[in-house]
């Protein structure tokens, strides 16, 4: 029993000894200065598909296109109105933020 106990207490003292060892780890900090990863750099020319139908709630802060017939737009109905979003205009609805139609920038 007395080297069941003594190997009990040799296994939790050699435990506590070793969990700091465990969790000093670098993860990736030993990089050089100015190098990242690759992914932020992928994810930022990601372009978002409109759809009719979908809800754009960022459409406010962009201007709404008033010459629409220079860029071969339809005349928005009351109610309505042409926002220009990456290379795509989008047609409006001013009350609910709903996308109407989609054409594409030339």
């Amino acid at each position: 029993m007395k080297l069941f106990t003594k190997t009990l207490l040799a296994a939790v003292a050699l435990s506590f000894a070793a969990a700091p060892m465990a969790q000093a780890q670098t993860y990736g900090h030993d990089r050089k200065p100015g190098y990242s990863s690759s992914w932020k750099k992928h994810n930022a020319n990601k372009r978002h598909h409109w759809r009719q139908g979908e809800r754009f709630s960022d459409w406010k802060r962009r201007p709404a296109v008033r010459d629409y017939h220079r860029y071969g737009l339809r005349k928005p109905a009351r109610g309505q109105q042409w926002v220009k979003v990456d290379n795509s205009y989008l047609l409006m609805s001013i009350a609910t933020g709903i996308i109407l139609g989609v054409n594409a920038a030339r």
